[in-house]
């Protein structure tokens, strides 16, 4: 099955076409990088996928669930890091996730039992009573991504993840996203400029 389908997607600002006529599908557990430079749409392309945008022309599937048409059912298979970090920096990091998990209505017990899973994961548990404001970009992405998974889903969205990293963060972040692919059988999608 695919994670994400998009077909025949088209989104202008006015006069200005920021996309047009984009189809592309991810498989089930697999990466898969969009590389472009800035402005060319990818962005734009995240807003829509996460629905920050409405539709104007084609259709998006998650897990085979139209975005248009099941929108609940669609978005609760997508976990999303942002490029501008969303998290607050004055709560911890256990803070940040468990209001997350409450937005996502996991119990507290079974939001205890994820977040203990992906701190760990995450190689963050000693740092869970931490200001996310005391953390390097690096660690705050780790944390991004652990609240992007909690509620477990199918396709995970990394619009610029990278961007602001060092190259050794950089390359630890790509090496444990793509081990979550392949021990979660988890679907990712990146969009990055960087050719690394």
């Amino acid at each position: 099955m695919n994670a994400l389908e998009v077909s025949n997607l088209a989104f202008a600002y006015g006069a200005r076409q920021a996309l047009q006529d984009l189809s592309f599908r991810v498989e089930a557990g697999s990466f898969a990088a969009l590389l472009g430079p800035n402005g060319a749409g990818k962005s734009t392309l995240i807003a829509l996928l996460t629905r920050l945008y409405d539709l104007q022309q084609g259709d998006i599937r998650v897990m085979g669930n139209s975005l248009g048409q099941q929108p609940r059912q669609a978005l609760r298979q997508l976990g999303v890091v942002f490029q501008q970090s969303t998290l607050d920096l004055d709560l911890s990091v256990e803070q940040n996730l468990r209001y997350h998990a409450a937005l996502h209505g996991l119990a507290k017990t079974q939001a205890k039992v994820r977040i203990d899973e992906e701190l760990t994961r995450q190689q963050l548990d000693e740092r869970r009573h931490e200001k996310v404001r005391a953390l390097n970009g690096g660690h705050r992405r780790r944390v991004e991504i652990a609240r992007a998974l909690l509620h477990r889903p199918r396709l995970l969205l990394l619009d610029e993840a990278s961007a602001g990293l060092d190259p050794a963060s950089r390359l630890a972040l790509n090496r444990h996203v793509r081990q979550l692919c392949r021990d979660q059988g988890l679907a990712v999608l990146w969009t990055t400029h960087l050719l690394d």
